[in-house]
Order: C-alpha cells, then structure tokens, then sequence
C-alpha cells in the first residue's frame, strides 16, 4: 500500500487515532508505538546511565509533522517541543509546498573537524609547512584509533593548517578532516585528534593544548529547498511581504536573531525527538550564519519569475544514527524507525526541509495577519490548562479569552469559575 504523508485532518482525530496512524504508516512494532506514547515513561535505570545525579526525567510533547514530501517520498516527522504552533505551522507550510513538489534535499559527506592548537612555535609558517609534509603519517596514526569506521569507509580522510593570531600570540591549528559516517562523530574525532597530538608536538618543537572536535561542521552540510505557488499561500502580495522579511532579516542581526530562531524550532524539535545533541547543532548553526561578515539568515527567500516564492536553506547537520540516546533511548528509536531514514545524511536532510518550512511558516504569518494569530489559539490551551480548566471547558475557554483578546491566567481562572456557577445552578 502506497503511503502518503498528506492526512487530511490529523490534528483534528484524538491522540490514539493519531498514534495508530502513526504506527501503520511507520510499520512499528506494539512496543515502538508504546515509546511514542509515552507508555511507562524512561525506565529510570537507564536514565540513569545516560546523565550524571539522575533524578528522574523531564516529559516533553511528542508530536507528528505531517504532510512533507521529500524528494519524492513522504515523511510523517517526529517533533518533540513544548511550544505551541510549531508543529502545526511546519505541516501546513509541507502541505502549501505540496503541489510544487515539496522539498529536494542534498547533502556533503558527513566529514567532522578535529582541532589540534598547537602553541609555542618560533616560525608559525614553517611549522604549518612541516606538518603538511607530514600528512601521510599523521593520517595514518589517527585511522589506527579506529578500525572498525575504517571498515565501513569512514576515518581521517586529510587535513589542513591554519596560522591564526591570538591574545597570545600565534597558534598553528591543525585541522583533521574525519568521515564519520553514521555516527554524530565526537568520540571519535576527539580519539584521533588525541592520539596525533604527541606526534605533532615532536614534529614541530611546540606544545599542543586543546584536541578536541568542533562543531563548526562546515564540510558536513545539508541543503534544502522549496517552491511555494503564489496562488496555494495567498497571492503575490505575501510573496512579496514575505520576501521583505527576508531582506529586513538579511540586513539585521537583531531581526537575524529571530529569523534563525524560527528555523531552529523546528530542527531543534527533530533533533530532540530522535536523541540528537540540539546543542551542537545549534552551536553549528549560528556559527555558520556569522561565517560571511555579519550575522546572516540560513535561509533565503527569493520571488521566481512566475510570482512564485523559492525558498532555500544550508547548514551545517552534525546529526548521528549511532551512539548515545539516538540507541539508548527508545522513544528516539521508535522515532527513527517511524521516520525510515536509511542513514544520519538522510536525517540531517528531512531536518534542513524541516527549517526551512518552519521559517516559510513564520514570515507568512508575519508578512499577512501577523505571528500571534496563529500562535496565540495554542497559546490560550496552555493557558487555559494551567488554570486549571477541566477537558470538556477548554475549546469555549479558549473561544472566548480569543474573542476578548484576553489570553490571560486570569481570565481563564475567571471563565472556569463561571461556567463551574452556571453547571452548578442549572
């Protein structure tokens, strides 16, 4: 049976339904749906393991994208965030992609870089020339470090030298390029950087301070793009006014800011969801958009010749399939296999999409009725929860606080305790 992202409806059907649907389409197993729902929470012998002092663990909303084509095939996109919108906002710009395609994606191979600093060295430029004779050697010790990656293709693959200039002087920065495949690639980068700076030191005469791998991860990119038809999101004039947001975010570090921000809820959100460190590519990401002078937005946003809106996105996806809680934790491996990537470069590929429709997602509603509007109908549920409003209470709650433009604690507790009066007296 032929499967298809586009579920008319979806947020509309209650929480089992969404999660049968979920599991017939990701063919998950009784168990794979379970860790998705939730069901018995982490067990805590292995939160245990996974963080120092454990306590207990920390619940976040799990939900699901729906709508993304990707290259010709469909995705349903687990997301876990606690902000209200975003999953809702990324569906629907994957809906408005639809009849243009959707999204196509591409990605380089997944090389990390290994910093060795290497201090004290009288002549900067000739250091950075004996260690560039010694490549060979240098590479061969750090594939030493790890035979099974080289096995299936990955390991240190080249390296570079950079002279830099610090508050002490200069350093020489040797850089090693390693194919890490699968995995997010840390613990083994830091292993060859490790090894190989002994060797350095006696080739050189200088003194290696930090070996460690950088998140900067310019060389392992993922690329995505999208064409939105002007009819499908309303017309030219949002095409324009979401052009214009671009250009103010282009210009801006201040409105930047936001602008990538935006792009991070929603690959934040798949990160978290399938055990991915959001904190690396976070880190990697605002790093990349202050590459070029200023700090720049990891999208673009251009108007095609025929009116239509062609979005754009690149940056760097250090993401991993192997190792950490991307195995340990089983809601995360549930949500891999409901996703059925084949490889990490495939992840970080559905992530980018999932940017780049999020950040179309936000200027639209900035560019046409502005970004509370859509937001603050989720926002007034939490709300109204908070205040302690009883399930079958929220929707007219909710209705209301909207209607009066009092989305407030307040005015929920005000709502609750008026229509608890009128049950009570009827």
């Amino acid at each position: 049976m032929e499967r298809s992202s586009r579920i008319e409806g979806f947020y509309r059907l209650d929480m089992a339904e969404r999660l049968r649907l979920a599991k017939e389409f990701g063919q998950l197993t009784d168990d794979e749906a379970k860790a998705l729902a939730g069901a018995g929470g982490l067990d805590p012998k292995i939160a245990d393991k996974m963080v120092e002092n454990c306590i207990g663990c920390m619940p976040v909303p799990l939900g699901i994208a729906t709508n993304f084509l990707i290259n010709g095939k469909d995705y349903l996109v687990p997301m876990a965030i606690e902000e209200p919108s975003v999953i809702a906002a990324a569906s629907n710009a994957a809906r408005m992609a639809r009849p243009k395609g959707g999204f196509w994606t591409s990605s380089s191979a997944p090389i990390m870089i290994g910093q060795i600093q290497l201090t004290g060295v009288k002549d900067p430029s000739k250091t950075k020339h004996i260690i560039l004779e010694k490549r060979a050697e240098i590479l061969a010790l750090a594939n030493e470090q790890d035979p099974m990656l080289i096995k299936v293709g990955g390991g240190a693959k080249d390296l570079d030298v950079r002279v830099i200039q610090t508050l002490k002087g200069p350093n020489v920065i040797v850089h090693l390029h390693v194919d890490v495949r699968d995995a997010m690639g840390a613990n083994a980068v830091n292993t060859m950087a490790e090894a190989v700076a002994p060797v350095i030191e006696r080739m050189t005469g200088g003194k290696v301070y930090l070996r460690i791998l950088s998140n900067l991860a310019v060389h392992r990119l993922a690329r995505a793009r999208a064409i939105w038809g002007k009819e499908e999101i309303g017309g030219e004039d949002v095409v324009d006014g979401i052009v214009e947001a671009y250009v103010f975010a282009e210009a801006d570090p201040f409105r930047c800011a936001t602008h990538n921000k935006g792009i991070m809820n929603g690959i934040d959100a798949v990160m978290l969801a399938t055990g991915n460190d959001t904190r690396a590519i976070e880190a990697g990401a605002h790093a990349y958009a202050a590459m070029k002078g200023g700090y720049k937005p990891l999208t673009t946003f251009e108007k095609t010749h025929e009116g239509d809106l062609a979005g754009t996105i690149e940056l760097p996806m250090a993401v991993g399939l192997i190792g950490g809680a991307t195995k340990v934790h089983p809601t995360a491996r549930a949500c891999i296999r409901l996703l059925g990537v084949k490889g990490a470069s495939e992840l970080g590929e559905v992530a980018a999409a999932v940017g780049l429709a999020q950040n179309f997602a936000a200027l639209r509603a900035l560019a046409t009725v502005g970004i509370q509007k859509g937001h603050m109908s989720l926002h007034a549920k939490n709300i109204a929860a908070s205040a302690g409003c009883p399930p079958e209470m929220v929707d007219e709650v909710v209705r209301i606080m909207i209607s009066e433009k009092k989305v407030r604690m307040d005015r929920a507790q005000e709502l609750v305790a008026e229509m608890r009066r009128k049950g009570g007296s009827g």
